[in-house]
């Protein structure tokens, strides 16, 4: 809201008595505190986060409080158009379930009002037949106050600033005044002094870039006895303003056996598509962090499940095009990649790239694919990468692994199926799919016959 208006709702509020304060109380909360938990709670929250606007310091009755922050909040409904693009691991608690079955995580984009995505999730059981069975859905979810980065390091900030386009003066004028581990409250601090001081506008601009570079990294904590589908990780920072998409979440295994879930996924502004990577290792606390270096750029970056000859490794599409494949000894830089897959078929001509993190088998490293062909219509496809050497490309499907079946073309993006993480069980690839852009499937196949098919099938047009 304007001022002006922020001001007006202020005042209808005030200049009412305490006994109508009351009673308009009372129709919200018969209205809404059937759909939240703890609507009370978030009203007050909301009033505390309006409070320093009001044009008056005086003390307010918990109702006049409540009503005013029913004011200025709203109802968003984080699947209303879509719910699709997901992603599979297994759970971090697998006790309780029975032989032949695994627990797992789904997560999924959920788009809504705007066009705005978030990552939300859902929880079931994988039987031993490939069947997956998806635990009852609460009316509830949750997305808690985010905390910012502790500090942040001068000399990896400038270089993020660099990769962003920001040229060295602006770079140099946006963090001169900083030291060399600095806080977010320090950037700020230094932007309201450039508009005290009536600064030139391009110095302005870049530390507002390099705020919204450092809101960028920030962590959240979710309540004890939430049930998995009641979280959602829903836009926070500046750069995430237009929606986060696809998150890729793998189940990573350390050297030291230790797990660690990691995604990646696509933070964007409206202009500026910023490569994010989230950390977890139990679903509940998770942090969020910026990707770094040169061959951070694109979207589609995926991490593989563990260290390759001590190394991380991860698939991109730098060029947005063709399937990349680089190494780091840490998983927040990344700085050269090379080509390994190119568009080889048909119905991959337009673009091919991953469908999330590859999964180890014993005959190589399955990587499930997306191609884009004629019409913008999207199939899914399968290559083989060496074990050892995942640069060398072992077998690749000739044909579509799935494409989209005459049920499944219409929808927000016609003609298109996609999926950004699959995982075997029993014997069985579970691959779960997006259908155009709307709703999500699944499929099972038999691992065996996939090998065997990609192991019959030439590595055409390798990079």
């Amino acid at each position: 809201m304007a001022n002006g208006r922020v001001l007006n709702v202020f005042l209808r509020v005030l200049l009412i008595d305490e006994a109508s304060v009351e009673t308009k109380l009372q129709e919200v909360m018969a209205e809404f505190q059937g759909r939240h938990v703890d609507i009370r709670a978030i009203f007050l929250e909301r009033f505390k986060a309006v409070e320093p606007l009001l044009p008056a310091d005086r003390p307010l009755s918990d109702a006049r409080q409540m009503l005013l922050g029913s004011c200025f909040i709203n109802e968003y409904s984080l699947e209303s158009s879509a719910l699709f693009n997901p992603s599979i691991v297994p759970a971090p608690e697998q006790t309780g379930v029975s032989s032949g079955e695994l627990r797992c995580v789904l997560s999924l984009r959920a788009t809504g009002e705007g066009h705005i995505s978030s990552i939300t999730f859902r929880s079931g059981i994988v039987d031993a037949e490939g069947l997956v069975i998806i635990d009852n859905v609460s009316r509830y979810v949750h997305s808690p106050k985010p905390r910012p980065a502790s500090t942040y390091d001068r000399t990896i900030f400038r270089r993020k600033l660099r990769e962003l386009g920001l040229g060295e003066d602006e770079i140099h004028s946006a963090t001169e005044n900083l030291s060399d581990s600095f806080r977010l409250e320090d950037l700020a601090k230094y932007s309201a002094h450039l508009r005290r001081e009536s600064a030139p506008a391009v110095i302005q601009q870049a530390v507002d870039r390099a705020i919204m570079l450092a809101e960028a990294n920030y962590a959240v904590r979710f309540p004890k006895g939430l049930t998995m589908c009641e979280k959602v990780l829903f836009p926070y920072s500046p750069a995430e303003s237009n929606g986060i998409e696809d998150a890729r979440f793998v189940r990573f295994i350390g050297d030291d056996g230790g797990v660690m879930y990691y995604a990646t996924y696509t933070a964007y502004n409206g202009s500026v598509v910023f490569p994010q990577m989230v950390e977890t290792r139990d679903f509940r606390d998770f942090n969020i962090c910026t990707l770094n270096g040169p061959a951070i750029r694109n979207k589609g970056l995926a991490l593989f499940p563990r260290k390759i000859n001590g190394h991380y490794a991860m698939l991109g599409r730098q060029d947005g095009e063709n399937i990349h494949l680089m190494f780091s000894e840490h998983p927040h830089f990344w700085h050269d990649s090379k080509v390994i897959l190119r568009p080889a078929e048909t119905w991959e001509f337009i673009q091919l790239g991953n469908c999330g993190s590859p999964i180890e088998t014993d005959a190589g490293w399955l990587v499930i694919t997306h191609g884009v062909g004629p019409m913008r219509k999207y199939c899914l496809g399968a290559a083989l990468l060496d074990l050892n050497d995942p640069s060398r490309v072992v077998g690749r499907l000739r044909d579509p692994l799935l494409g989209p079946e005459e049920d499944e073309r219409e929808g927000y993006v016609p003609n298109v199926v996609y999926s950004c993480g699959a995982l075997i069980h029993s014997g069985r690839l579970v691959l779960p799919y997006a259908v155009s852009d709307t709703a999500t499937r699944f499929a099972t196949i038999d691992v065996a016959e996939l090998l065997n098919a990609l192991l019959h099938s030439p590595a055409k047009n390798a990079g």
